[in-house]
């Protein structure tokens, strides 16, 4: 298999297959590895950007992953982490600008989301000003996980309490609609 073969490959599994549901116990590793899964987003959108014709299968995967686990993973943030956060952090941990500024970016992110979704879904290529909006969105989604990545989430992992994880966790599998894994 090919340089460009293993690629397509890659980013098809990582599109179509989220995390393990046993990793929701660990519901900030789950988040992270969920961030992988946009930076192969990103990715294929940057390829998709470029392309004369759409490779259909990529687009099939990127409009399903962009339609339902985005914006999943955006409530999970909005709804539950960023909340939390704000709950636990102290006067001097100055958490909440960057957790107002990440919630603004969401709000952009779900009108570029859309936008996009009815570009993939309609369009054989990009052109023009859907490749841009892409390569946009790309952008600033990378820019969004950096910040998520280096600051979010450690902090997360300094001030979240055992309760706090748990209470996470389970609201992720409910909105999966899985089981939240049970210690065994």
């Amino acid at each position: 298999m090919d340089k460009q073969s293993e690629k397509r490959q890659l980013a098809i599994s990582a599109l179509s297959k989220r995390p393990p549901d046993a990793l929701l116990a660990e519901p900030l590793e789950y988040i992270f590895a969920d961030h992988f899964r946009q930076r192969v987003l990103c990715g294929a959108l940057d390829e998709m950007a470029e392309q004369k014709r759409f490779d259909r299968e990529i687009a099939g995967h990127v409009l399903a992953f962009m339609k339902k686990d985005f914006g999943i993973h955006v409530l999970d943030e909005e709804e539950d982490l960023f909340p939390l956060l704000r709950q636990r952090a102290e006067a001097d941990d100055e958490i909440g600008e960057v957790l107002t500024q990440l919630t603004a970016e969401h709000e952009a992110d779900r009108q570029d989301c859309e936008a996009i979704c009815k570009l993939v879904s309609q369009a054989e290529c990009a052109g023009g000003k859907g490749g841009e909006l892409m390569r946009r969105f790309a952008a600033n989604e990378r820019h969004h996980l950096i910040v998520e990545n280096a600051i979010v989430l450690p902090f997360a992992k300094a001030r979240l309490t055992n309760a706090d994880l748990e209470s996470l966790g389970r609201q992720m599998a409910l909105r999966r609609g899985t089981a939240y894994p049970e210690a065994g």
